[in-house]
């Protein structure tokens, strides 16, 4: 598999906010979320789809999503619930959306892909977020 947008990523060759990383998953926020605190948990190993992971990274996976879910409501407290989505549309690498909301339409909402990103705040936000 050809080095995706992630892969780039986790070896650093492109800047992300990230707030977790351990020998088998990378965690980092989405510059385009569709709520604050929207996170990408990712395996370092690059299959394009979650069903494919080896079991053992799977787990670390979700185990990785478990602990994002956890800190975001510590952190999102205003928020009643922690989303989870396996998509796998905008990036050839296995991925899972994690972010808080509250109601339907938060659920639903799609990012603004054309809005000016907010470095300060998102740096700001991944130090709240980091382990």
């Amino acid at each position: 598999m050809q080095d995706s947008l992630f892969t780039r990523i986790i070896k650093g060759e492109i800047p992300c906010y990230k707030i977790y990383e351990d020998d088998k998953t990378f965690a980092f926020l989405d510059i385009h979320p569709v709520q604050p605190g929207h996170t990408l948990v990712i395996p370092k190993n690059p299959v394009e789809f979650v069903w494919d992971l080896p079991d053992e990274d799977y787990q670390a996976v979700m185990a990785t999503a478990k602990k994002v879910a956890q800190r975001l409501r510590e952190n999102f407290s205003d928020k009643s619930r922690v989303a989870l989505l396996v998509e796998g549309l905008d990036v050839a690498h296995a991925h899972l959306k994690i972010f808080p909301f509250n109601t339907d339409d938060e659920f639903r909402q799609k990012p603004d892909m054309n809005m000016e990103l907010d470095h300060p705040a998102l740096a700001e936000l991944a130090k709240k977020l980091m382990f």
